[in-house]
């Protein structure tokens, strides 16, 4: 008797995983329709562009330029962000530098003096380049960079364009309310990248797509930009429930 019950416990078991796994199936299976259907269409990059546009303008010239730190350097995200500030510097030559990195600034090998040096090497004075090097996340670096100026001055905050939200909304919470952004945006190219299959040989079977940049390019910078915009509204929506913004 206690076999049976067992088997027929074990039977009912089954067929409510196999139930529940075939709901996840198709739940995941329509949540990569939806990622693949938007990636046709140019929503993606506009979700991402969105959130680099800066909420606040500035009024008066900064005082200090804040480049956030990176996934390190070289990458893209730490190159971009220094190369933004170098222009911004150029343009705000009496503002202050402050490199948010975490590590050793005096150590010649490590992140943030690194950062330093792209910098530097685009024709800003390192005497106007310090350093904010414990904050380890946007929260606490902003924290860190309120107990290094103390006041409320005007500051420009560079980071990448996903992540100029985030940032300029944790300098708010932080006391620094005349933050605002500057989005390290990249520059695209003019230049038309199409081509006719048949100048450059090769197996006639494939369809020709020499003119169809799209699918060739965007739609896969498409699922990049959505894996970077559904990751930041991650971000955004723990920083909401934490308080952080």
């Amino acid at each position: 008797m206690f076999i049976l019950v067992f088997i027929k416990t074990l039977y009912n078991i089954t067929g409510k995983l196999k139930t529940a796994f075939k709901r996840l199936i198709l739940f995941l299976g329509l949540i990569l329709f939806i990622i693949i259907s938007l990636s046709l269409t140019d929503i993606p990059f506009w979700m991402y562009y969105n959130l680099g546009v800066p909420e606040y303008k500035l009024k008066t010239d900064p005082e200090y330029i804040i480049v956030m730190s990176g996934s390190g350097i070289p990458s893209e995200s730490g190159l971009m962000r220094t190369y933004r500030t170098a222009e911004m510097c150029k343009q705000f030559p009496n503002a202050k530098i402050i490199v948010t990195m975490p590590g050793i600034s005096s150590d010649t090998t490590s992140a943030s003096f690194l950062m330093k040096k792209e910098i530097v090497i685009r024709g800003i004075d390192p005497t106007r380049i310090s350093f904010e090097n414990k904050g380890t996340n946007t929260r606490s670096q902003a924290l860190e960079i309120k107990k290094i100026i103390k006041d409320n001055p005007t500051i420009l905050v560079i980071s990448s364009p996903e992540h100029v939200y985030r940032s300029v909304a944790s300098f708010h919470k932080a006391g620094l309310t005349n933050s605002v952004g500057e989005p390290a945006f990249s520059q695209s190219t003019s230049v038309s990248f199409a081509f006719k299959d048949k100048d450059l040989g090769g197996n006639t079977f494939i369809p020709n797509i020499g003119d169809n940049t799209h699918l060739r390019y965007q739609f896969w910078s498409n699922l990049k930009f959505q894996v970077i915009v559904y990751r930041e509204y991650t971000a955004i929506t723990f920083y909401r429930i934490k308080g952080w913004i």
